[in-house]
């Protein structure tokens, strides 16, 4: 998205820069803003039906830690005032919480739900493995439109590295151990047994890993979950990924195609579309992991890999 062409972008322009340049001229090189963080509109997914709630026209501010106590207090007083005078721009409590005056290390602490020092741009593996993944997309979306100091771009540019190699492969462990016994495994036992309920779980949990891996093999930070699979179609070149894993969601329970059958560990029965779609995003993820070098071959059952990454981290 062109965030120079968005609406908060002109506001910061016409509004929120002239302020700053009039009322805090001395702090003006010290205060970056930009949009990013939570909300739809940070990730440029706004449409008609996401305007019914904390919707409304505005910036985040970031400023030192050290500089709340000295000008921080009076600049968001100043940007609320501002606010509050734009014709029908009645922002929420919570959308006032997300597009307002913070410290670039109460930002990130926040959105990666960790104590953050944003002057030293890293995380420690402890902090990495602690973290809920699915924030990390939302701490380094939508734009900054300005940031002399540079603190807060530094520690956005040390996220948007990606993860530690050695995280990088756990995760990758982690969700093919998932997709693996939830699509491979404990779909076809459910269904053997007549047990819809956790079949369908067991589906739910397959489409998710599946995703997960697709953008582990991309190397980019999955947004929120409602919003993973129409960015996987963005990113997804010839569109055969994001077409099954759709085809996939689409699939019900198909119990006439169990009927008589007995399940068993080498019978793989394609003739439930679940079980030939899992196996077609199962090639594709082999293929992409076996470019990366983190296999020798591509066996689509994807447990059998899990323990060759492993030693891999090992040697």
């Amino acid at each position: 998205m062109d965030y120079t062409d968005n609406g908060s972008f002109r506001f910061y322009e016409e509004q929120v820069a002239p302020l700053i340049r009039r009322e805090f001229p001395e702090f003006e090189g010290r205060i970056a803003v930009g949009l990013a963080g939570e909300g739809s509109d940070c990730f440029g997914y706004d449409d008609y039906m996401s305007r019914d709630h904390d919707f409304g026209t505005g910036v985040c501010l970031w400023i030192p830690d050290e500089d709340m106590n000295s000008y921080g207090k009076a600049l968001a007083a100043a940007y609320n005032d501002l606010i509050d005078r734009q014709p029908g721009n009645n922002l929420t409590e919570r959308l006032r919480e997300r597009r307002c005056v913070m410290t670039v290390s109460g930002f990130y602490s926040k959105i990666l739900g960790t104590d953050i020092d944003a002057k030293q741009p890293e995380l420690s593996k402890e902090q990495w493995m602690a973290l809920d993944h699915s924030c990390l997309a939302t701490a380094v979306n939508g734009a900054v439109f300005r940031d002399d100091l540079g603190v807060f771009t530094a520690f956005r540019n040390m996220l948007l590295n990606y993860y530690p190699d050695r995280i990088w492969k756990i995760r990758i462990v982690e969700e093919l151990h998932k997709f693996s016994m939830a699509l491979q495994v404990n779909y076809a036992r459910c269904m053997s047994r007549g047990d819809l309920v956790a079949a369908r779980l067991c589906h739910m949990h397959g489409i998710e890993a599946a995703m997960q891996l697709f953008f582990l093999m991309k190397r980019e930070y999955p947004p929120y979950y409602k919003w993973t699979h129409r960015r996987l179609s963005e990113l997804d070149e010839d569109g055969y990924f994001s077409k099954w894993v759709k085809e996939l969601s689409e699939c019900g329970l198909d119990t006439e195609a169990w009927e008589g059958k007995t399940y068993s560990g080498k019978f793989v029965n394609l003739s439930d579309r679940v079980i030939l779609l899992t196996e077609r995003l199962a090639e594709r993820i082999a293929n992409k992991m076996q470019e990366y070098g983190l296999i020798d071959n591509v066996d689509p059952y994807l447990e059998k890999h899990v323990d060759e990454i492993i030693r891999g981290m090992e040697s």
